[in-house]
């Protein structure tokens, strides 16, 4: 088996932490491995399958001789380098939204649309955290009764604020408990014992950038380009794995037994669904795993065509890492990295 040079840039973040161990869980084939962040984090030391690597600067001469590169990194950071990875002809696997609503650049879940990585010119995107859960979710739904529109609410655990939104909600608890005030920062409020219904900017039509994502990245990566998507996204006091509630409006009439058939043999899903028996889809049953668990499906009173579901992922795993690394072996497997 070929094996590849490989560079994480923003290796010492979360996600880019997140990577280290899936490459090595997943036996990625790995020749020489890169480990690139800023130049605070220039110096430390990381393990991987048994040996330290030294994480180096990124700059412009990095990225010379690389095959694959994974992007864990901001989008000022991926833009910066970009050209420099394309012109080192090195595959760009891009966490950002940078590129994700560009027409020439795949934006792929390799469940669902894995095929697209064929019309790569250097660079695939990795869709946001919420949309991969939620996609991911729907998608079995979708491919036999198609989705006209959702209703969803997002309830987006700290972990999607990086490692520092994961610190200050843990300094949180213990200030909290003690009686002591919180000094927010990484959030604009207090997120312990609280929740912040705003993740992102605001837009002129009154959603926030973290919301519209949902539908502008659904009808790319569901190849539905009429799909609407009214979210609404809060920040919770969870510190991993996303939960979202959705309410598919479906094109025809359904039999909710098929539905729950389909999603049972769904790839990246895991059916957890029987209320008789208080089991469903929890936050602290997710964490740490790559599937999308889901359950709670039930008709929607007000509508015939419509259903309500609830599921949940891992934002840091499926929603980010994992995602990105299976998208590479998704190139692997098609013979186009």
């Amino acid at each position: 088996m070929k094996k590849y040079t490989v560079a994480i840039l923003g290796a010492s973040g979360a996600v880019g932490n997140a990577m280290l161990s899936a490459l090595e869980e997943r036996n990625f084939p790995i020749k020489e491995l890169r480990l690139l962040a800023s130049e605070r984090s220039a110096g430390k030391k990381m393990m991987f399958c048994g040996n330290e690597i030294e994480i180096q600067k990124a700059e412009s001469n990095s990225f010379i001789g690389c095959d694959l590169v994974l992007g864990a990194a901001d989008n000022s950071i991926s833009k910066q380098f970009a050209h420099d990875i394309q012109k080192a002809n090195a595959l760009y696997i891009d966490n950002s939204s940078a590129f994700r609503l560009d027409d020439h650049v795949p934006l792929v879940v390799p469940e669902i649309n894995g095929e697209d990585v064929l019309n790569h010119h250097g660079i695939i995107a990795n869709p946001n955290c919420s949309t991969i859960i939620g996609c991911i979710a729907v998608y079995a739904i979708h491919k036999i009764n198609p989705i006209q529109s959702m209703i969803v609410s997002t309830y987006q655990a700290v972990s999607g604020a990086g490692i520092k939104g994961m610190e200050e909600y843990q300094n949180q608890l213990k200030d909290v408990y003690e009686g002591h005030p919180s000094s927010p920062k990484a959030f604009d409020y207090q997120i312990v014992g609280n929740l912040i219904p705003q993740i992102g900017s605001f837009l002129d039509n009154g959603f926030t950038s973290e919301e519209m994502k949902m539908q502008n990245e659904g009808r790319k990566i569901l190849h539905n380009p009429h799909l609407f998507v009214n979210c609404t996204c809060v920040r919770v006091p969870v510190l991993r794995s996303h939960s979202l509630s959705m309410t598919l409006h479906l094109k025809n009439t359904y039999d909710l037994d098929e539905i729950k058939k389909a999603l049972s043999h769904a790839k990246g899903c895991q059916l957890v669904d029987d209320p008789q028996n208080k089991l469903y889809p929890m936050p602290l049953d997710t964490s740490n795993q790559d599937n999308v668990y889901v359950g709670r499906l039930r008709k929607d009173l007000c509508n015939d065509h419509s259903l309500t579901l609830w599921c949940c992922g891992d934002q840091i795993r499926k929603g980010a890492a994992v995602n990105a690394i299976q998208i590479a072996e998704k190139c692997i497997e098609l013979q186009c990295l």
